[in-house]
C-alpha cells in the first residue's frame, strides 16, 4: 500500500521531536519538527523537512555489509553501485529493508503522531521549561503547512501552562494564519533570508513578496498586544552574506521601525543529509560551502546591521 494511502486526513508528518534544545528559543526547550516546506532553499541545513511525504535514510557510516536489506528487497533498489545506494525511483517504501538492517544504517525520515502523543512526550520536560524559561518550538520543514494541526497542538499546550514559540519561513495566508495559529503563540522567529525578490526565487525556490507582506503584518498586530516577532537571517556564504543583501535586510528592517534581529552563522554540517536521503547537493563542491564562517565575517555582518541601529 502507498504510504500516502496509510496517513490519517489532516495529520502532518514529523521527522524529529528534539528536547534540550538552547538554539531555537529562550531557556530550554523542545522543538517539534514538522515534515514540508514550500521553500527549497539550496543551503537547507534541515534537508529531510523538504517533502512531506515519508523517505528513507542510509547512514553508511552505520552500515555494517551485511547484505540482508538488498535480499529483501523485491524492487532491487539498493546496491553499493548506486550513487546514493538507494535508487529512489525504484523504491515502494515497503520497508522491507529497515527491516532487516541490524545496525540501524537504514531508517525510515517521517512518522505520524496526534496531538495527544506529542503533547505528552512535551510536558515531560516541562520541569526543565519552568525553571529556565523555557518551552515548545514548532519548527521544521514549515508548520504553518499544516495550520489546523499547529493551531491544536499550540493550543494544548499552552492549557498546560507551555511556552509557545514558532519557527516560519512567513510563507502563508495570512488570514487563515491569523484566525487558527495566531493566538496560540506566545512568539514568533521569522526568516527575512533574501530581500531581493529575484535573487530569493532563485536560491529559495518562491517569490518573497508573500513573506515581506505577512511580516509586515505581523508587526503591526505586534504593536496592537500580538506576540514578539524577531526577525532572523541566516548568513550563507556568497547568497545571503553579501554586503548588499545584509544593506538591503538593514534598512528594510529598520523602515518598519525594527529593533532587534538575529544573524545566524553558518556551518557546513548539513551536507551529509542531503547524500543521506538521495538529494542532489549543488554547493558541495563549493570549497566555502564546506567551511565553518570565519568570526570575523560573523562580525562584519553584525556591524552592517549594528549600523542600522539594530540590536544584533
Amino acid at each position: 500500500m502507498d504510504s500516502k494511502a496509510k496517513r490519517k486526513k489532516g495529520v502532518p508528518l514529523l521527522f524529529e521531536i528534539k528536547g534540550n534544545s538552547l538554539d531555537d528559543g529562550p531557556g530550554i526547550r523542545t522543538v517539534v519538527f514538522f515534515k514540508g516546506c514550500p521553500l527549497h532553499c539550496v543551503w537547507c541545513h534541515n534537508p529531510e523537512s523538504h517533502t512531506s511525504d515519508e523517505e528513507i535514510s542510509y547512514d553508511p557510516g552505520k552500515c555494517v555489509g551485511c547484505g540482508r536489506c538488498m535480499d529483501a528487497c523485491i524492487e532491487k533498489a539498493l546496491s553499493k553501485n548506486n550513487r546514493y545506494y538507494i535508487k529512489r525511483e525504484l523504491c515502494t517504501l515497503c520497508y522491507a529493508c529497515i527491516g532487516e538492517c541490524p545496525s540501524g544504517a537504514l531508517s525510515c525520515v517521517g512518522f505520524e503522531m496526534s496531538v495527544e502523543d506529542v503533547v505528552r512526550k512535551v510536558i515531560a520536560d516541562k520541569p526543565f521549561f519552568d525553571n529556565s524559561g523555557g518551552g515548545a518550538t514548532l519548527s521544521g520543514g514549515e508548520p504553518t503547512l499544516y495550520m489546523e494541526y499547529a493551531a491544536s497542538l499550540s493550543k494544548s499546550l499552552k492549557d498546560k501552562g507551555i511556552h509557545v514559540l514558532l519557527e516560519t519561513c512567513g510563507f502563508f495566508k495570512y488570514e487563515h494564519f491569523k484566525a487558527l495559529l495566531y493566538p496560540y503563540l506566545d512568539a514568533i522567529y521569522y526568516d527575512v533570508k533574501i530581500l531581493d525578490d529575484s535573487e530569493h526565487k532563485r536560491f529559495c525556490g518562491v517569490t518573497n513578496s508573500i513573506i515581506l507582506d505577512n511580516f509586515i503584518r505581523l508587526l503591526e498586530d505586534m504593536k496592537n498586544g500580538g506576540p514578539p516577532v524577531l526577525p532572523r537571517t541566516p548568513l550563507v556564504p556568497g547568497i545571503t552574506d553579501t554586503v548588499a543583501n545584509m544593506e538591503a535586510i538593514a534598512g528594510f528592517l529598520r523602515e518598519h521601525g525594527v529593533r532587534n534581529a538575529e544573524l545566524l552563522p553558518y556551518n557546513p554540517l548539513w551536507h551529509e543529509k542531503n547524500w543521506s536521503i538521495g538529494y542532489a547537493d549543488i554547493l558541495i563542491k563549493d570549497p566555502i560551502m564546506n567551511k565553518f564562517m570565519a568570526r570575523e565575517k560573523i562580525q562584519y555582518c553584525k556591524n552592517i546591521f549594528k549600523s542600522a541601529g539594530l540590536d544584533v
